[in-house]
């Protein structure tokens, strides 16, 4: 089977070279700039453009595109008889309805850096088509790079991109406030990888809301007070440690 990549971003790099593992044969990488394309293509050993209208015939057509670039990119594309996938967790299938009804979605849930090495064996793929045909050639896909793989539709599968923001997205973005504070009082922030280790094992053996401790759960206001004012020259932030503390206690606040 073969594949053209339409995207060398994170998700291309890894999905490419997975598929190219698993035994898919990537013809061509697509992308708008020439050098991420050439780049992700002699990773690949495979042919690469940076023009739509030189796309290579395949088996299956990948987009691993920006959310907002890939309805662009279609209306520029002449029309393959191939299998048109994208990987976006917050996209539905619409966004092919006026192109191809040959279409289908593999979204791999996970978060995605090019110098990491990622073993997907474990990494949930969440696939959707409207056409059986198209899902179970999604779902054999899918099972070459991981052990789990479900059906979800568009809906669900927004709210579950929602759901990976809170969690990953907005996590790391307190990791980098956290080791902000720590810069500016010349600390290391590995000084609190043990403590993010433990915070992201408990949740393993129990919700979350069994997991959190702190301050706000039990709203001590004479902790969280010394703390404000130690925001106090950043108002930004201080509003966000309320709203956080806010929050947890609301959502741990018996009834």
């Amino acid at each position: 089977m073969t594949v053209c990549l339409l995207g060398a971003g994170n998700v291309a790099v890894h999905l490419g070279k997975q598929l190219q593992a698993a035994g898919y044969k990537v013809l061509q990488v697509y992308s708008r700039t020439d050098a991420s394309a050439r780049s992700l293509a002699q990773t690949l050993a495979c042919a690469w453009t940076d023009d739509l209208q030189s796309l290579s015939p395949a088996d299956y057509y990948l987009c691993a595109l920006k959310d907002e670039a890939l309805p662009l990119v279609l209306q520029q594309i002449p029309s393959f008889p191939g299998v048109w996938l994208h990987t976006s967790g917050s996209l539905g299938l619409d966004v092919f309805e006026s192109y191809t009804k040959n279409c289908g979605v593999l979204y791999p849930l996970q978060t995605f850096s090019k110098q990491r090495e990622l073993n997907l064996s474990k990494v949930p793929f969440f696939i959707e088509s409207r056409s059986p045909e198209v899902l179970s050639n999604i779902r054999s896909m899918a099972e070459k790079l991981t052990e789990r793989v479900y059906e979800l539709d568009s809906s669900k599968r927004s709210y579950l991109h929602l759901a990976a923001v809170f969690a990953c997205n907005f996590s790391n973005h307190l990791y980098e406030l956290a080791a902000e504070i720590l810069q500016d009082q010349a600390l290391s922030f590995d000084l609190l990888l043990p403590l993010i280790d433990e915070t992201a094992g408990k949740v393993h053996e129990k919700s979350p809301k069994e997991a959190q401790t702190g301050p706000a759960l039990r709203m001590d206001h004479n902790i969280i007070d010394k703390h404000l004012a130690l925001l106090e020259s950043q108002p930004a932030r201080a509003e966000l440690y309320r709203l956080l503390s806010e929050s947890i206690f609301e959502s741990n606040k018996k009834v």
